[in-house]
Order: C-alpha cells, then structure tokens, then sequence
C-alpha cells in the first residue's frame, strides 16, 4: 500500500486521503470562454514521471499537502507546505 508524507501527522497510508490532483490554475469567471473551461475541466494532462499534487488528509489533520509523485513508480516525496 502507498504510503504519503504527512507534514503534521508523520507517513500515512493513502487511503486516508483525497486526491485533488495536479494544481492547475482556475480561469476568471467573466472573461473566460467556454473552451477555457472545457479545457480545464476536461483535458487534463497525464504525464508519466514526477508531478506536484495536492492531497487532502480527510481523516487525519484535515489539511492540504503537496507531494511530488512519479506517475509511473508511485515514489513520492514532500512538497512544500502550501
């Protein structure tokens, strides 16, 4: 089982947590199209290698953290705290 770094609750298994996914910036309301939002709600990128998540520690100390995770081996390290 993976197991995430939990800055204030110290490794914990994943199933403790929510997975929010690459942080990818939120287009303005007004001004943007709906290709904007259809992009950023729909293509995502799946890159295989290290990404920046965030995750959501929904049974632990409800905060969020950031790690870096290797798609393809699932090798995880801290992130900054956010």
């Amino acid at each position: 089982m993976m197991q995430l770094p939990c800055p204030w609750c110290g490794p914990r298994n994943v199933t403790e947590f929510r997975h929010h996914g690459p942080h990818s910036p939120r287009p303005e309301v007004e001004p943007a199209s709906v290709e904007q939002w259809h992009r950023y709600l729909y293509l995502q990128e799946n890159p295989c290698g290290p990404v920046e998540e965030r995750w959501y520690h929904s049974a632990g100390c409800r905060r969020f953290i950031s790690i870096t995770r290797d798609t393809y081996t699932n090798a995880t390290q801290p992130g900054e705290h956010p």
